[in-house]
């Protein structure tokens, strides 16, 4: 199933299929190491859901939630 990573629940993992957005939103998020066939898995959230905080190649990334919206992520389920 695909969903976008601002929807992730807490302890819910995956795999990158797609990152969208627009110019330096998707450079940055590359950058980062956000990139396809990449594991995720959502740690924190914020109370009111910004930033979120994953775990990504091995380290911990936080996230504003307008960020985790342009990455689309193949779950288990």
């Amino acid at each position: 199933m695909t969903k976008l990573l601002s929807d992730f629940t807490i302890g819910e993992h995956g795999m990158v299929t797609a990152v969208h957005g627009e110019g330096r939103i998707r450079r940055r998020l590359f950058d980062m190491g956000v990139t396809p066939s990449a594991e995720i898995t959502m740690r924190k959230k914020a109370p009111l859901g910004d930033p979120i905080e994953v775990t990504l190649r091995g380290y911990e990334l936080t996230l504003r939630k307008a960020e985790a919206a342009c990455v689309e992520v193949e779950t288990e389920k």
